[in-house]
């Protein structure tokens, strides 16, 4: 499988492993985030009100802090919906953005 490059986002961007639990293989940055808000909000919306929701972030080749608000947002709105949305792997990159802007736990399991 070709990794995408830090510009292009697949028309399905979320690998679906099993009900409720998906990773993420496309870059979280500045150049993508605005074409993976929507796709991000179709698979909250798509859960039950009350499921949980797992990411798996390792895959993620590049972020950035504009990916970082983007996982944030992706938060508040499982949030708003009473799901509860985890994310699992984070790489490297993201853990130091987060602690950097105090939002590790968040980011973190």
């Amino acid at each position: 499988m070709a990794v995408p490059s830090a510009t292009t986002v697949p028309a399905e961007p979320f690998v679906s492993l099993s009900p409720g639990h998906y990773r993420l293989e496309v870059p979280l940055t500045f150049a993508t985030v605005a074409s993976l808000r929507a796709p991000g909000l179709a698979v909250i919306h798509s859960s039950a009100q009350g499921q949980g929701l797992t990411v798996e972030l390792q895959a993620v080749p590049a972020v950035d802090s504009a990916g970082l608000a983007l996982l944030i947002d992706w938060l508040a709105e499982a949030r708003s919906r009473s799901c509860t949305l985890k994310y699992t792997q984070p790489p490297p990159t993201l853990v130091s953005l987060a602690r950097l802007s105090d939002v590790e736990k968040l980011i973190t399991p």
